[in-house]
């Protein structure tokens, strides 16, 4: 295990603490996903941008998670990546 991880595990004990990192996980969920998705199909932001209809400017702030897309905004991402967005609820683990 990592010291990263091993911290990161004890600050989880933390219910306080847990709770922000749980609300923020879904965040860079998103934003990693768009990454991930978008260099794996070798577009660009810019090539993303084009065929969305999103400015590039926006679409790096969303990776950068500077910006807080709509829902609107990720279909409109997901269609331009020839993508279907799928989006599920997790129980919540005590």
């Amino acid at each position: 295990m990592t010291p990263f991880r091993k911290d990161l595990e004890q600050r989880l004990k933390n219910p306080q603490f847990r709770e922000e990192y749980e609300q923020l996980e879904s965040d860079f969920v998103i934003m990693q996903a768009l990454i991930d998705t978008r260099k794996k199909l070798g577009l660009t932001q810019q090539q993303l941008a084009q065929r969305t209809k999103i400015n590039q400017a926006d679409i790096s702030k969303i990776e950068k998670g500077i910006s807080n897309p709509s829902l609107n905004t990720l279909k409109k991402l997901a269609k331009g990546m020839h993508m279907r967005l799928q989006i599920k609820f997790i129980p919540i683990e005590d």
